[in-house]
């Protein structure tokens, strides 16, 4: 499997479709993006800017659990 690439302008509905073992890592984090309308059309960016996250800390953690989770495989 290639290693995935999540970006900061990645929509948030479109991550989670694809990858829905990061529910865990949003959840783990207290954002509830993925319950609000708005994360159908809302970047992984502007949902964060709402919870005084570092986004690219944020966007390296997601990324590093895909590379996790498929290794595990």
């Amino acid at each position: 499997m290639n290693k995935a690439t999540i970006t900061k302008d990645m929509n948030i509905k479109k991550v989670l479709e694809e990858y829905p073992q990061l529910l865990e890592v949003f959840l783990d984090h207290e954002i509830g993006c993925i319950g609000c309308q708005a994360a159908q059309f809302e970047t992984i960016e502007e949902g964060l800017s709402m919870h005084g996250i570092d986004v690219d800390k944020f966007v390296q953690l997601l990324n590093d659990h895909i590379t996790f989770v498929q290794k595990e495989k």
